[in-house]
């Protein structure tokens, strides 16, 4: 990690709401980005079982604490954060498997 982000100080909460959906904006073109990636491991994978990987899940789970600790931030929040976004990515990844298969199955 480079260096640690700092929110610029505000002194209203419309100044705060502007910064938080600027950074939304930004949050959530990287998440439709890592999205794609799901719809990719889900073409890749050969298994069903290999959708959820807990191993996996656990290795995200500590490097976001790492690197969220690093930066200075609030590592349970980061961690609740990304547990929910990897519970959501598994279940959309099921769907994209069984989407992709469908035809194949028949």
């Amino acid at each position: 990690m480079s260096h640690s982000p700092q929110a610029q100080h505000c002194n209203t909460m419309a100044e705060v709401r502007s910064h938080i959906d600027a950074l939304d904006e930004r949050i959530t073109a990287l998440l439709v980005e890592r999205t794609h990636y799901m719809s990719q491991a889900a073409r890749i994978k050969q298994d069903v079982t290999k959708v959820h990987d807990q191993e996996r899940i656990e290795f995200i789970a500590a490097r976001v604490r790492r690197m969220a600790t690093e930066l200075g931030g609030q590592p349970d929040v980061l961690e609740a954060a990304y547990r929910a976004l990897m519970d959501a990515s598994i279940a959309f990844e099921h769907r994209e498997f069984a989407r992709l298969r469908e035809g194949a199955a028949a």
